[in-house]
């Protein structure tokens, strides 16, 4: 590690946006300063959480703070995810290539596609009627 006292990085997810800060610690995560559990209560999102500091073999290793915004929970916690494998980047530049492996690093380009007028929702049309 550097000289700095923490790693800083965005994830975004969606309309979700999760700022990550890392610093040495023993593995304590706080999410909207409530505690990680606590704010996840699916075991599904807490994993999607926990993949980068299993890849990257530092779930002990660093205590995160997270602020986030919008969104769902589901796209919160993979806002979060691309956030920490950002920070863990930063943190150690030997991690990057294992992250990318697993897909950590790229932000998922998927948005809801907006409403069309004459249509119920962004492709569903109205029944069509013969007569």
């Amino acid at each position: 590690m550097t000289e700095k006292s923490f790693f800083y990085a965005v994830g975004r997810r969606k309309t979700a946006i999760a700022r990550v800060r890392l610093q040495a610690g023993t593995g304590t995560i706080t999410i909207n300063e409530r505690p990680f559990d606590n704010y996840f209560p699916s075991v599904e999102e807490r994993n999607a959480v926990l993949v980068p500091l299993t890849v990257a073999n530092a779930k002990e290793k660093f205590d995160a703070t997270i602020k986030v915004i919008g969104g769902g929970t589901s796209a919160q916690a993979g806002a979060i995810s691309h956030g920490m494998a950002r920070a863990l980047v930063e943190s150690d530049e030997t991690l990057k290539k294992a992250l990318r492996q697993h897909g950590l690093l790229t932000r998922d380009p998927r948005e809801k596609e907006r409403k069309k007028y004459g249509l119920k929702r962004a492709r569903k049309a109205p029944q069509y009627t013969k007569r």
